[in-house]
């Protein structure tokens, strides 16, 4: 299980296509969050995922450490594995929280658009001022501590230029793990996608030859694609599974499937004081399962993103209602990925044959790199 604590909805950013409401502020109280620890602990077999998100988690630092403090209490008792994880905007980032980040084994992900183009269009300030330069010394300041974080981008229509640039300032800057994602809410015109096949193209000629040189490194779009390939008949499995494995917790307590839904009271599954809904998880998670009839005869379904409620939801107001967007994404992605794993394969790539084919390769992989630090 893994939960997803929406500690405030108030940020020091203005980013333009953020889809937080954060006209109301709210912060989560301490007991919300326990409770919202027990809930996952009572619902999680063996493993919990502890993870805080915002408007901006780190306004509230205090939060964050005290509900550590708690799991980590509650983890000792109950005898399970647990995992914490923060998604920040970065700019409070500071030595004292780095450093406890790696004491505590925090995980952190950066949000971050890439090149100084790209990020500053809509990543602002309250002032509507670009916050690339604030940044530059707080991502040298996060790698230093944790050299795996993952940096998460979204591109939009009007950035979709610089999506290489992007990808390639950061992977220059130290991230190995660029986590990207369309904003399938903007307006996107044919124009738009054309220069998004047109980026994928670039980007997949870095791919190979960062592979070739024997890079480690991890491009969401396309190890996801490939994986749908290699692995097509596990990863029907591994699709969204609505509200069974992730919870979102408002900071009021009120639960959702999703970090998308929270406050839309038609998703709403219970609450961290009387529970779940056993009733309206299952219902949502079925509706969301039930194939889409604009699917239903299409040869790319089974490796496609439409089974994911919170990505409809988000670019259509509904999770059975796909986005025509999306369809044209994974008809511009699929072909491009296929073929530079094909190239790759056929070349019979060591890294590649090692990253796609053995399940043990993060592992060694982090343990190559303990060992050459």
């Amino acid at each position: 299980m893994h939960v997803t604590l929406h500690l405030t909805n108030e940020c020091n950013m203005g980013c333009r296509y953020c889809y937080v409401d954060g006209v109301n502020p709210q912060v989560m109280d301490p007991s919300t969050a326990c409770k919202a620890v027990d809930l996952a602990v009572s619902d999680c077999g063996k493993s919990v995922g502890i993870i805080f998100f915002g408007g901006e988690p780190l306004l509230y630092k205090d939060l964050i450490y005290s509900t550590i403090e708690y799991a980590n209490a509650k983890r000792k008792q109950a005898g399970i594995h647990m995992h914490f994880k923060v998604t920040t905007n970065g700019t409070l980032l500071d030595e004292d929280f780095m450093e406890y980040s790696a004491r505590e084994n925090l995980f952190i992900a950066l949000s971050h658009d890439g090149v100084r183009e790209a990020h500053d269009l809509h990543r602002v300030d309250k002032g509507g001022a670009g916050t690339f330069d604030r940044l530059s010394d707080k991502i040298d300041l996060l790698l230093k501590y944790r050299p795996y974080a993952p940096v998460m981008m979204t591109v939009n229509p009007d950035t979709v230029m610089y999506y290489a640039d992007s990808v390639k300032y950061l992977y220059a800057r130290g991230f190995k793990y660029i986590i990207c994602s369309l904003n399938y809410a903007a307006d996107w015109s044919e124009e738009a996608l054309g220069q998004l096949k047109e980026q994928y193209r670039i980007l997949a000629d870095f791919y190979y030859e960062l592979t070739i040189k024997e890079d480690k490194f991890y491009l969401s779009p396309f190890e996801v694609k490939i994986s749908s390939h290699i692995n097509r008949h596990n990863y029907c499995h591994e699709r969204c599974e609505l509200g069974k494995k992730q919870i979102s917790v408002a900071p009021d307590g009120k639960l959702y499937p999703c970090v998308q839904f929270v406050g839309d009271p038609e998703y709403q599954i219970g609450d961290v004081f009387t529970g779940i809904d056993e009733r309206r998880r299952l219902d949502l998670f079925l509706k969301n399962e039930a194939e889409k009839e604009s699917c239903v005869d299409c040869a790319v379904r089974d490796r496609c993103n439409h089974y994911c409620g919170c990505l409809n939801c988000q670019a259509t107001g509904r999770i059975d209602l796909v986005s025509p967007v999306l369809c044209a994404h994974e008809r511009i992605l699929l072909p491009i990925a296929d073929a530079l794993a094909e190239k790759l394969y056929k070349k019979r790539d060591p890294m590649f044959i090692q990253k796609h084919y053995n399940d043990m390769f993060p592992l060694i992989s982090m343990v190559e790199d303990s060992a050459a630090l």
